[in-house]
């Protein structure tokens, strides 16, 4: 007979698994059909549990501490309409690659799939939540808890990388097992190039005489490779997703300013572009009408990248660190490039004019980019949420100096922003990092999750959010300017008084009706959250600062191109 002592709950078995993937932090909503995991959480003290006021926001905040730590996001919703509440965010995680488990509850097994009715029922939940996502499982007894949470595990952190739900019906989470001897979670192997192949890319490259890469977010760990074909001569550009794999104030990458004129002209000048852990995604390349070079070279883990949006000339599979460090080594090893001495010097003034471009379009916004500069010196993360000015100027300044130092709202849904920035903010705790989280969101994104900033002052986020509003939806009501005759329906907004809201729960608070003390005011802001340890904001009245300089309506086409 067994001895008692040696038995736990599936609920305590997921918790003690968690803990050997090395999570920190995990986040959710409790509900009586998730009680026996949290209760878990609780009861052994390993991990820190935030409670978030929606699992959408659960779910934005794990992912975001996913983007920013490089590990396993975790979130907990309870079944039914809890899990479907978090849809709408897996599909961010989705759309961005995160590794992400999502631990959500199911009614007791002998009433699941039998559509009675039965409260915080779903009848297709495991049907929706893989439709969201880049797998779903369920465990059906607490023998195959263990094996479920291992093959989740490995699905989500192998790369290309996603969320992967698990339900699990609350009789299942409350029945015994004997401690597995082993709760190691799966080991995640990377995926090594084709020698052959990488030779034939080596061979296609070595001639180069005006080399490029494009970085995505699939190449975020490869830092220590890319700088070494930027010493071989390579120039860079990336993708939002990619911003600081090469520290941005490096002389030989773009950043990610990446479609403006002066740099697709460029791009006519370069032999070769390498393009790696990227989708060239529309919004980056005028729907894939950006003029890129004439030769394009492809690496990435996903076999179905090739030829994705524009057509390749060769395409290497692999991991994007491994293969870049094996493609260096055989340019180092053979023959040196004969780089065009004045490839760095071109690259560098078309980077000067796609700046200024950028820049001359801010109008009165230009203090304010330039202030969140000063402060992104002093090292911050980044976060920004689906807004206009984060489109006008977010998505480009300031400079960043990490590849996990940004983080946004890549599927375009606005109102996320403010969990990511909760969820960022945990990471850094958890990292022992304690930078400030900035947050750059409009008034209708923040109103939509406006209960997180509850969850905010809770769990003592370091934070300050910088409040654009215009009482509008503002590019909806700049397109409807430019296609529908001016008439503006639904996009005028009823907004609470921030200041007041902020004093109810307990936020710092400050107001900027104009340009004249931006830097000072934000200073103050970054300070006070130090000292309260609570989040901050700063209110930008876009009613009083103006308009930006040029109208932004929709993702810029190639005839809008500047």
């Amino acid at each position: 007979m067994n001895d008692y002592s040696t038995q736990i709950t599936v609920g305590e078995l997921i918790a003690r698994f968690l803990e050997c993937a090395n999570v920190k932090s995990a986040f959710g909503v409790i509900s009586i059909h998730n009680m026996p995991i949290l209760d878990a959480f609780h009861r052994r003290q390993k991990m820190r549990f935030i409670s978030s006021r929606g699992e959408a926001g659960a779910c934005n905040m794990a992912d975001a501490y996913a983007r920013a730590t490089g590990g396993l996001g975790v979130f907990v919703t309870s079944t039914g309409t809890g899990a479907g509440n978090a849809a709408g965010a897996l599909i961010e995680a989705f759309t961005a690659g995160t590794a992400l488990m999502h631990l959500t509850g199911q009614i007791e097994s002998e009433f699941v799939d039998r559509d009675l009715g039965y409260i915080h029922e779903a009848p297709a939940q495991l049907a929706m939540l893989k439709a969201v996502g880049k797998g779903a499982f369920r465990i059906r007894s607490p023998l195959s808890a263990l094996s479920v949470l291992q093959e989740a595990y490995r699905l989500a952190m192998t790369a290309p990388r996603g969320p992967v739900s698990i339900e699990i019906p609350i009789d299942v989470q409350s029945s015994l097992l004997e401690l597995p001897q082993d709760l190691a979670p799966a080991l995640i192997r990377p995926m090594y190039p084709d020698p052959g192949k990488l030779k034939q890319l080596y061979e296609s490259l070595r001639k180069a005489k005006r080399p490029l890469l494009w970085l995505g977010g699939g190449a975020r760990e490869a830092r220590l490779a890319v700088q070494r074909l930027v010493r071989l001569g390579f120039g860079v550009v990336t993708s939002v997703q990619g911003r600081g794999i090469l520290e941005e104030d490096d002389p030989h990458t773009f950043g990610s300013y990446n479609l403006q004129k002066a740099v697709e002209s460029f791009y006519q000048t370069c032999d070769a572009l390498l393009v790696v852990g990227s989708r060239l995604r529309s919004n980056e390349t005028l729907k894939y009408q950006l003029k890129l070079p004439k030769h394009i070279y492809r690496i990435d883990v996903d076999a179905l990248a090739q030829n994705k949006g524009y057509e390749s000339d060769f395409f290497v599979q692999g991991d994007a660190l491994i293969s870049l460090n094996a493609l260096a080594d055989l340019l180092e090893q053979g023959q040196p490039m004969q780089v065009d001495q004045a490839l760095a010097q071109d690259l560098a003034l078309a980077k000067q004019s796609a700046q200024a471009q950028v820049e001359d379009s801010l109008g009165p916004y230009s203090a304010l980019q330039k202030a969140v500069q000063n402060l992104a010196q002093k090292d911050i993360w980044w976060v920004r949420d689906i807004t206009l000015s984060n489109t006008m100027w977010g998505n480009r300044a300031p400079v960043l100096y990490h590849p996990r130092a940004g983080v946004h709202a890549l599927g375009g849904g606005i109102g996320q922003g403010l969990p990511m920035a909760i969820g960022v903010s945990v990471a850094s705790d958890d990292l022992g990092l304690r930078r400030t989280t900035l947050l750059l969101s409009g008034d209708g994104g923040l109103v939509l999750n406006m209960g997180e900033l509850a969850c905010a002052v809770q769990e003592r986020a370091q934070m300050v959010i910088l409040l654009m509003n215009d009482k509008s939806y503002g590019v909806i009501r700049n397109i409807q300017d430019d296609i529908y005759g001016a008439r503006h329906c639904y996009v005028d907004l009823h907004n609470p008084n921030f200041e007041k809201l902020c004093e109810s729960l307990g936020l710092g608070y400050w107001y900027l009706k104009d340009a004249g003390d931006v830097l000072a005011v934000l200073q103050k802001a970054v300070q006070q959250t130090k000292e309260i340890k609570a989040p901050v904001m700063v209110e930008v009245d876009m009613k009083t600062w103006g308009s930006f300089k040029i109208k932004f309506a929709g993702p810029i086409l190639k005839k809008d191109q500047a």
